[in-house]
């Protein structure tokens, strides 16, 4: 069967029903984190997160905020990662279902340097939330093409230094390649459905550079990453 990778798909994920809660979106949130984990994923947002704070001074207060944080795996990791620097980071997830935070919260009861708030971003795009860095891992392709824009423009103000963005490439060799991942990790109907439309709704090359041009952006890149994502980092500073 032909996959139409041509235009990002409008599909709704079940995930995107922000009241939804219960062991099988526990099981999804932490499936999706070990994966991306296991294939690279996380670093690849901390290779992003490095790049931004590399000519910040090392002492210096470096506020991140997570939108779409999910179960908080990526926030963990990059206290870990200043813990071993001696880096001062002030770490702040952000998630629209409540029991998405409930659940992160819970696994980051040993990081002081971690909170967490459920909040919809889109009620609060008149009053962005300052800090140095925004990371949006696997968030973007949630969302519609005249919703990132806003999305982005919100991020622009809100981050005194830069955006890091990673997120999948929309491709048929991904969607046939997740197919056979979902078996492999034994994802629940929920995950795997809502997997493939994630990679439908995910990115072109071509796609973020429109998104560049539209929101007038001067300095930027975009790189190509293992497993099928691209790292996007917009400089703000």
């Amino acid at each position: 069967m032909k996959i139409d990778t041509e235009y990002r798909s409008t599909a709704p994920e079940l995930m995107d029903d922000f009241h939804m809660e219960g062991e099988i979106l526990k099981d999804a949130l932490d499936k999706i984190a070990n994966i991306n984990q296991l294939l690279g994923g996380n670093k690849v947002t901390l290779d992003g997160v490095k790049i931004l704070i590399s000519k910040e001074p090392k002492t210096a207060l470096t506020r991140i905020i997570d939108v779409g944080c999910g179960n908080g795996a990526m926030l963990r990791m990059l206290a870990d990662y200043a813990k071993s620097k001696h880096l001062n980071f002030e770490l702040k997830g952000i998630d629209a279902n409540q029991f998405t935070i409930d659940h992160a919260k819970s696994l980051s009861r040993k990081y002081a340097n971690i909170s967490y708030e459920c909040k919809d971003v889109f009620d609060h795009l008149n009053e962005p939330e300052k800090c140095e860095i925004i990371l949006c891992t696997l968030t973007l392709h949630h969302f519609k093409n005249d919703e990132i824009i806003n999305l982005l423009q919100n991020f622009k103000l809100a981050a005194n230094v830069g955006i890091v963005i990673n997120d999948l490439q929309r491709s048929a060799l991904a969607y046939r390649l997740f197919t056979a991942l979902s078996f492999v990790f034994r994802l629940n109907d929920m995950s795997r459905e809502d997997g493939l439309v994630s990679i439908l709704r995910g990115f072109k090359k071509e796609d973020l550079r429109n998104y560049e041009q539209k929101l007038a952006i001067k300095t930027s890149f975009i790189k190509w990453k293992w497993a099928f994502r691209y790292l996007w980092i917009i400089k703000t500073k």
